[in-house]
């Protein structure tokens, strides 16, 4: 870890979570990496698309893509939590603790320590106490009946084209690490970085390892994984919808603006970045539910699933 003297101890705090969940993110991405490489055999996905840009048998190159809005359409918290509560994993009276906390972030559009510690601990109440392997088998189910049909074509097929070229091709993304692994073998991907909650035994205990992976997170998470990997991040590329993630596109020598935000829009032609857009109608419309610097993104996610289902009752 860099020297941090210089940075106020808040400061300080907050670069090592950050380069804590990004460690633990590459640590459980490798591992998730070999267990999908097992799964898949040797012969591994059938190609479909040509590469437009990556160099065949780069083996030093890998690709790095977010997955809300970038890979999926809408937030795959915004999913999971709707297959949730559909099994009836928590109460009302709990959402509307969860619904009090996001609502809280988007009015108030900081990022207060104290408020942010509330939401991660609502948000892992959920899963405290149950088994990784039971929610590992739920997010299958929930992946099938949510998300399968929102997979955007065009950046599925940027990611292929990485992989009919040899390189690796990671998911990166705050939602946890066993939802991005899910959709990242269906999808025939390498693996996953995601936000890394504790375990022991097998059962959540309902703590993070590190903080949320969002924003610096995700670049420290793919600075870990290129060194553990040996790749070279200048011949690398990566993905994003969103400004959030400018320090992970800015690591690679490849960024790539899919679907961008505004202020993503921007920066990426001020810099001459590549940008992509497969929406269709309203481009400035927002798909399922944005997180909320990473957190809250679960109380968001499940009080507008609860809404959608009152709504079709």
């Amino acid at each position: 870890m860099a020297a941090l003297g210089w940075l106020t101890p808040r400061r300080r705090s907050a670069t090592a979570r950050s380069v804590l969940a990004g460690e633990a993110a590459a640590e459980a991405a490798r591992k998730s990496s070999l267990a999908l490489e097992a799964e898949r055999g040797p012969e591994g996905p059938e190609p479909e698309a040509e590469p437009e840009f990556p160099v065949a048998g780069d083996v030093r190159a890998a690709a790095f893509f977010d997955l809300d809005n970038t890979v999926m359409q809408g937030a795959a918290l915004f999913h999971f939590g709707r297959g949730l509560y559909k099994r009836k994993f928590f109460q009302r009276r709990e959402l509307a603790r969860f619904a009090w906390q996001q609502a809280w972030f988007r009015l108030a559009g900081v990022e207060d320590p104290e408020h942010m510690q509330d939401a991660r601990d609502s948000a892992l109440s959920i899963v405290k106490g149950h088994r990784v392997s039971e929610l590992m088998s739920i997010g299958e189910e929930i992946y099938d009946e949510y998300m399968a049909d929102r997979i955007w074509p065009g950046t599925r097929a940027l990611a292929q084209a990485h992989l009919d070229a040899g390189q690796k091709v990671w998911l990166v993304t705050a939602a946890p690490v066993e939802t991005a692994t899910i959709i990242a073998r269906r999808l025939g991907l390498t693996g996953a970085l995601g936000t890394v909650a504790e375990s022991v035994d097998g059962v959540y205990t309902g703590k993070l390892v590190g903080e949320p992976l969002h924003g610096p997170a995700k670049a420290e998470a793919v600075r870990a994984l290129a060194t553990a990997e040996g790749l070279e991040l200048t011949r690398c590329a990566a993905y994003s919808d969103s400004h959030n993630d400018i320090p992970m596109l800015s690591l690679v020598g490849h960024p790539y603006a899919i679907n961008p935000d505004s202020a993503l829009r921007r920066h990426a032609r001020e810099r001459d970045w590549r940008l992509r857009d497969y929406r269709t109608g309203r481009k400035a419309a927002k798909v399922g539910i944005p997180a909320a610097a990473g957190v809250g993104a679960l109380a968001g996610g499940t009080a507008a699933a609860v809404a959608l289902h009152r709504r079709r009752r």
